[in-house]
């Protein structure tokens, strides 16, 4: 077997695993709604019980007729309960019968992310349209920090709000042998991610992608495989919040490899 043999099987895996994190029952296609949160408590459509945001904590107010329950628990919740949200390195997540309620925190708001296994997405869902798998797009790349140690750009969001996006330092690259360089997070032995853009995006592929490379050695070497670059969670569903691409990092080429859009039908 093939080092490029390897490589394309290890793809393919790659790929059929995105596939099933997209179409798991409380993946991202199952997102229904995410509701921001404020200091009084508030019904939010479709679901018992009453939420607010206070303390950094997502809280909620419940009968034991609501069906409410803290994730894990048996019992249903009767009175009021604290959830920690995802930034927490301990964080709660409540239930409602199939929907997983699951508490977030953006630049110090809170809301309320509702996972449906009955979402119309997942029931239309036929796969994610992906460029054949091809070497030449696996190259090598060397990273260079930042000497402040990191810093934070401020980039649009799919929900139309501007927010930071802290970013480490700079990847260089060739393709076609032309000289790149994109601007990547992660830092001290970290892995490396970017949010990118070229020019298929918005055509012929989603109009921006992820991408995420081996975290770097010593001298700054890693790998950027444009194969495994893959589809944002706001492609799967309107309600997440993700980053568009800061300053620099829509390349000025066709990258015909990774993943295209989501299929339905």
């Amino acid at each position: 077997m093939t080092a490029a043999d390897t490589a394309a099987d290890a793809w393919q895996r790659w790929t059929e695993a995105r596939t099933a994190y997209a179409s798991a029952v409380h993946g991202p296609l199952a997102l229904t709604g995410t509701h921001w949160l404020g200091p009084e408590p508030e019904e939010i459509p479709g679901l018992p019980g009453e939420w607010w945001a206070e303390g950094g904590l997502v809280r909620l107010g419940a009968k034991s007729a609501d069906g409410l329950r803290l994730e894990g628990e048996v019992e249903v919740l009767e009175g009021e309960a604290a959830l920690r949200p995802d930034t927490d390195p301990a964080p709660d997540r409540a239930t409602h019968g199939d929907r997983r309620l699951v508490p977030i925190e953006r630049e110090g708001e809170l809301a309320l992310r509702v996972f449906d296994p009955a979402a119309p997405a997942r029931a239309v869902f036929a796969g994610i349209d992906v460029f054949p798998y091809a070497p030449e797009w696996a190259v090598p790349a060397v990273f260079t920090p930042f000497a402040d140690g990191g810093r934070a750009v401020t980039v649009p969001n799919a929900d139309g709000r501007d927010r930071p996006l802290e970013v480490a330092g700079q990847i260089a690259f060739t393709l076609a042998g032309e000289t790149h360089t994109l601007t990547v997070s992660g830092s001290d032995g970290s892995r490396l991610s970017g949010v990118i853009a070229d020019l298929t995006s918005g055509h012929e592929t989603y109009r921006f992608r992820f991408i995420t490379l081996p975290a770097p050695d010593a001298e700054g070497r890693t790998v950027l495989d444009l194969n495994r670059a893959y589809l944002p969670p706001c492609a799967f569903a309107d309600h997440f919040v993700c980053p568009f691409p800061p300053p620099g990092n829509r390349l000025p080429l066709s990258v015909e490899a990774g993943e295209r859009h989501v299929v339905t039908g």
